[in-house]
């Protein structure tokens, strides 16, 4: 799945939840804290395979199921202990979800539940094309995703993800736009205070 992808199902999923067991909207530090723990995975392995070489394929460490469990249990640990639990909730609901969401992606397009993605290094995937950077490999991902909607030629899949990024942003909205609102209500802090001072100062 492509990032956005990931981070879309993220907060749906998240949100959700939220609504369902809370009864309330994500705040602003775990509505950023899923979106996040959602694209990590590909920040992790997608540059240290492309780029580096590191891997021999973008689905490695960060996509292994023997770090993804343990890091989502030790994030949930200090954010619990930092007073701040539904933070740690939410980065483990956008990090695990990113596993099997790459395995339903492989059966939607290759027919065949792909499982070694999350297996490894008990199980490896296959080497890509190393002599790619990371910026070119990209580029060629995305232009392959572009070129069906320049062409008119939309599939199923591409109007389905069409649909569900309307939704998530519909829902982000109605949630009150968490890190947007936290970051238009900190400039208005920052701005009110500078006023303060420069009255305080004029008064001296």
């Amino acid at each position: 799945m492509w990032p956005w992808e990931h981070a879309i199902v993220g907060y749906l999923a998240y949100s959700l939840f939220c609504h369902l067991a809370f009864r309330d909207s994500p705040g602003g530090l775990d509505a950023f804290a899923v979106v996040f723990a959602s694209v990590l995975p590909d920040v992790i392995d997608k540059p240290l395979a492309w780029e580096f070489g590191v891997f021999d394929a973008g689905h490695a460490l960060g996509h292994s199921v023997f770090f993804a469990v343990p890091l989502s249990i030790v994030v949930g640990t200090i954010a619990h202990a930092g007073a701040s639990p539904r933070t740690g909730l939410a980065f483990g609901v956008g990090y695990l979800l990113h596993l099997p969401a790459d395995i339903l992606y492989s059966y939607v397009n290759e027919g065949v539940f792909y499982v070694e993605i999350v297996l490894w290094p008990v199980a490896t995937v296959p080497a890509g094309s190393l002599n790619r950077g990371f910026l070119e490999s990209f580029a060629l991902l995305f232009g392959r995703y572009l070129g069906e909607l320049l062409a008119g030629d939309v599939s199923t899949y591409v109007w389905f993800q069409f649909g569900l990024a309307v939704f998530a942003f519909l829902l982000w909205v109605y949630d009150g736009v968490p890190v947007l609102r936290e970051l238009l209500l900190g400039c208005k802090r920052l701005v009110l205070a500078q006023i303060g001072s420069d009255r305080s100062t004029q008064r001296q």
